[in-house]
């Protein structure tokens, strides 16, 4: 048994959970979430808290047991609070802009690269070199801010590109050249 599918998960005031079989719909004060279930997994509620169990005792469900709970967990948090991932564009003239749900980038290329943002995921750009991205689904806003990320990974040696705000990155020495 998981030690973290044995936490409780506590449904905060305004968060209505429903749980049917396969899967866990979570609606709160942001929106609704519907979280698929692996087999073997069921959910119940217990006045304000939310339980994982197992429906059989099997040591292959332990890890799903663990997964489920955290995927139910990022689900509550996200419809009451939301999520958020935020990047930094570093380089001489390179930008970022913001044209209805699209981002237009200025990336050092020959040119423009236009971003598409998907529904369910806010984006908006401050400075033209700072972009947040928010949402309600967890694993959405973070693939969406690793695609924003691969249009121009930083480099190693000049340090330019898109990176997220906080990251350290190593840079290299280039070449010394003949003497």
């Amino acid at each position: 048994m998981s030690r973290i599918g044995k936490k409780i998960i506590a449904i905060p005031k305004g968060v209505r959970i429903d749980v049917q079989p396969g899967a866990v719909e979570v609606q709160g004060p942001k929106g609704k979430l519907r979280q698929p279930l692996p087999e073997g997994i069921s959910f119940e509620v217990q006045g304000d808290h939310l339980q994982a169990h197992l429906l059989r005792e099997d040591p292959e469900l332990g890890k799903f047991h663990g997964l489920a709970r955290s995927l139910v967990a990022n689900a509550v948090l996200g419809v009451t609070e939301g999520f958020k991932k935020e990047l930094d564009i570093v380089g001489v003239g390179y930008r970022a802009e913001l044209k209805g749900k699209q981002v237009h980038f200025a990336l050092g290329y020959s040119h423009p690269v236009v971003f598409d943002v998907p529904p369910g995921i806010d984006v908006t750009v401050e400075k033209q070199t700072h972009i947040t991205v928010t949402g309600i689904d967890r694993q959405a806003v973070g693939q969406v801010a690793a695609n924003i990320r691969r249009l121009r990974q930083p480099d190693p040696y000049k340090q330019k590109g898109v990176r997220y705000t906080g990251e350290v990155l190593k840079k290299k020495a280039g070449k010394t050249g003949a003497k």
